[in-house]
């Protein structure tokens, strides 16, 4: 393992004003989001798309560090032969792998998940590699409920089980000369409090952190990307943008040590706005032990897609939808952002 590649990377990936592109859906989240703008999914429309967004010039060279892609697009070719990795390298941006296989049910814990994915990760990190990828991401999902069998989710059980799997992954990644994007994912689809979720992903965090150090994975040489400390989508009293900011950063002071090289946050289900005004935010709140900044995939993407709909004629469009958002999200990462500029034409 050479560590200082890994932490230049790492450092790469969370530069000031830039952020990282979250375009690694699965087969069925994409034909979710097709459906929705009337564009069947197939494999070439799925490729046109990506393609779209990796030739946006404007967004790629000056606010994307990274991509996240999925097994299927980082095989595939642009339409004049490109492969669509090379794109991606050629913007100036790093080329990135979502490796987890998805959950499943976790036995004895009814309503929780385990990540699941580790079985031949390290054969295929290294092909994953070959083909230009210099970062890798796995998924931990965490639940907040009251539980199916009368007790409370997360239980321990699922926090455990989900970080030593975090904690595996990542060292396998750099075993292979791969930054891990470590996600450990507390879910916002309750009706829970801020607060409710302050102190879930407080133990997550926390609990993660112990495995990664268990397991000798170099903090130096990773990215974390979690949630914010935020209200449940259900939750009669949604928490303002400067609670969610000054909890969020409270959170991430006391559990993050500062040689992680940086932060980058999930939208999780926020609108596009409210992911880049929380951002924003917690940059105001003074210096910072680590970079911080975005990983977004819907928060970056619902624009660009409607904007083009499945349409040649369209690429423009969408192209100048997703450089807008794009350059929101990058003033946000430096605490430059205004709620004035979303008014003016993207």
């Amino acid at each position: 393992m050479n560590l200082t590649e890994l932490n230049r990377i790492a450092t790469a990936m969370v530069a000031s004003g830039k952020g990282i592109l979250a375009a690694d859906e699965s087969s069925g989240t994409i034909k979710k989001r097709f459906d929705a703008i009337g564009v069947e999914s197939t494999e070439e429309n799925r490729r046109d798309y990506r393609e779209m967004l990796f030739r946006s010039k404007e967004a790629m060279s000056q606010y994307i560090s990274g991509v996240i892609l999925y097994d299927e697009t980082i095989w595939q070719n642009a339409a004049d032969g490109t492969p669509l990795v090379k794109l991606i390298e050629q913007s100036g941006a790093i080329p990135g792998i979502k490796v987890d296989e998805g959950t499943q049910a976790l036995p004895m814990c009814p309503g929780e998940t385990v990540t699941v994915g580790l079985d031949k990760l390290a054969e295929r990190l290294k092909k994953y590699y070959e083909r230009g990828a210099r970062f890798a991401k796995w998924r931990a999902v965490i639940d907040i409920g009251s539980g199916t069998d009368g007790r409370g989710i997360p239980s321990m059980t699922a926090i455990s089980v989900n970080a030593h799997a975090l904690a595996r992954y990542a060292a396998l990644c750099q075993a292979a000369q791969i930054v891990p994007i470590v996600e450990p994912e507390v879910l916002m689809d309750g009706d829970h409090d801020i607060d409710r979720c302050y102190d879930v992903t407080s133990r997550v965090l926390n609990k993660t952190f112990q495995e990664l150090r268990v397991q000798r994975v170099a903090l130096e040489g990773m990215v974390l990307k979690p949630n914010m400390a935020i209200s449940g989508k259900k939750c009669v009293k949604q928490a303002s943008v400067e609670e969610v900011a000054e909890k969020t950063i409270r959170m991430l002071k006391a559990c993050v040590p500062a040689a992680v090289p940086g932060i980058a946050f999930l939208s999780g289900g926020q609108s596009d706005e409210e992911a880049t005004a929380h951002l924003n935010a917690m940059h105001k709140l003074g210096p910072l032990p680590w970079g911080l900044t975005f990983s977004y995939g819907r928060a970056l993407q619902a624009a660009p897609q409607k904007a083009w709909s499945g349409r040649p004629e369209n690429i423009a469009a969408g192209q100048a939808a997703f450089s807008h958002r794009a350059r929101m999200n990058g003033l946000a990462s430096k605490g430059e952002w205004q709620s004035s500029l979303e008014k003016k034409a993207a």
